[in-house]
């Protein structure tokens, strides 16, 4: 599969004489006086980087979760996430980040299912796990499932209880040692924290959740945003990381770009453009998000944007991301092994043992059974029809959210399935929302070269 690369006649042509520029413009008293307290421990200048970039974990703990009859209709409810495997999945992840051994780990956002506490604080455990089994620092932001969240629930036998969710403040002090007590800088305004792994390297890890009505509209907000605040203070975080000679990689967990036209209402941030011309005056170049589920590239003006497909969904993903100086960054992606790791703790559950193919059927499962049903209950298509558009969709589904339809996108269309949706008198549900997956070309949603 190929490579992106950033055309040459696509990049600013000079992203830190812009920068330059643009702190002429403010004030002295604004910016001015900043000096950077690079934590201990920071990889030196000159020296190779290697980052695992993680999202959208969703994890819920066995303390709150029997996986009863109440469990089991949530899951049933969702969108196809391994949630009964998500104790397992995790216990994966601190695996293989021990035999990986990157020099940091980024999860950018929703780290629960929906904010329990409990959930919280046994997550913060798994990172430390990871933290103490070699080299690796945990860097981690709230996703809009994680803080004040109305419906944080426990579940037994066959009913849900409510559970404790956390606040803000609880979600610093719970993940203190994963980005807070090391930051470069705080954001004020925000959960917002500048980190520095390397000397070289700088992670512009930022808040765009809007999560303070939560509890009033007894709904958690899904769409995002990045404060008029915030954006003065990542413009000083800019500035730093100019005079210290570092590249800066944004982390966010709402996205910066479109993804997908017809999924990008409360996806994308609510002042994206805003966001992209801000990250173009910063000279940043590479942003990571997640929240749409969607392994998928896109670029504009020098600034590519990676948003990561979650890690409790097919193929169970996480990307690894590494620096060379005078090289630049490569980026790719690996899944969770969940088969070497039950294999080590000697599992008996066969669906851990086949992991690889379970977790790709029930996925495709649950997209085929769902498409089949919408497709009857229309009334406009024969099982045999219905049969095939549903199996159409379904490969689609696998394929797209793991950033691969270039691989099957000439079979597709090319399929019985794909000539008979048009029949659909929903037209977002099927001919739309395929084309949007289909017709979604470039060179590569899961590699990258950027110098």
């Amino acid at each position: 599969m190929m490579t992106r690369r950033l055309p040459t006649n696509k990049r600013r042509s000079n992203p830190r004489y812009l920068l330059a520029a643009l702190f002429l413009l403010l004030p002295a008293t604004a910016c001015g006086g900043l000096a950077a307290k690079i934590p201990d421990g920071a990889i030196d200048s000159g020296s190779d980087l290697l980052i695992a970039v993680a999202s959208d974990t969703h994890y819920i703990t066995d303390k709150i979760n029997d996986h009863g009859d109440a469990f089991q209709r949530f899951v049933s409810s969702g969108n196809g996430s391994l949630m009964n495997y998500s104790e397992e999945i995790m216990e994966t992840l601190v695996y293989d980040m021990k035999d990986l051994s990157p020099d940091a780990m980024i999860i950018s956002g929703d780290l629960t299912v929906n904010g329990e506490k409990e959930s919280h604080t046994r997550m913060a455990e798994k990172l430390r796990n990871i933290e103490l089994s070699g080299k690796t620092r945990a860097y981690v932001i709230p996703g809009n499932h994680d803080i004040l969240n109305p419906w944080a629930r426990g579940f037994k036998g066959g009913s849900q209880y409510v559970t404790d969710y956390i606040t803000p403040e609880e979600f610093e002090e719970i993940y203190a040692d994963f980005g807070y007590n090391e930051a470069v800088m705080r954001d004020a305004s925000s959960l917002s924290y500048l980190a520095a792994p390397s000397k070289d390297v700088w992670l512009l890890m930022l808040d765009t959740c809007v999560y303070k009505t939560n509890i009033e509209y007894e709904n958690p907000a899904v769409y995002g945003r990045i404060l008029p605040e915030t954006q003065n203070w990542i413009r000083k975080c800019a500035e730093l990381a100019h005079n210290n000679n570092a590249r800066i990689i944004a982390v966010t967990h709402h996205n910066l770009f479109i993804h997908n036209y017809t999924l990008h209402y409360g996806y994308t941030l609510d002042n994206a453009e805003e966001a992209e011309q801000l990250f173009s005056e910063c000279g940043i170049e590479l942003v990571f998000s997640g929240h749409i589920h969607v392994q998928d590239i896109k670029n504009r003006e020098g600034i590519f944007e990676v948003a990561s497909s979650s890690l409790l969904t097919y193929p169970h993903q996480f990307g690894v991301l590494s620096y060379k100086p005078g090289e630049g960054f490569d980026y790719s992606v690996k899944s969770v092994d969940v088969e070497r790791w039950a294999g080590s703790i000697g599992s008996e559950d066969a669906n851990l043992l086949t992991f690889k193919s379970y977790a790709q059927k029930y996925y495709k499962d649950v997209s085929y059974n769902r498409t089949y049903g919408r497709l009857i209950d229309s009334g406009l298509y024969t099982e045999n029809e219905a049969e095939e558009v549903a199996e159409m969709i379904s490969a689609l589904n696998v394929a797209y959210f793991s950033g691969r339809v270039d691989e099957i996108r000439d079979e597709l269309m090319a399929s019985e399935g794909y000539r008979l949706a048009g029949k659909s008198s929903e037209p977002e549900f099927l001919t739309r929302y395929t084309r949007s997956m289909l017709y979604d070309y470039g060179i590569s949603n899961v590699s990258l070269r950027l110098p």
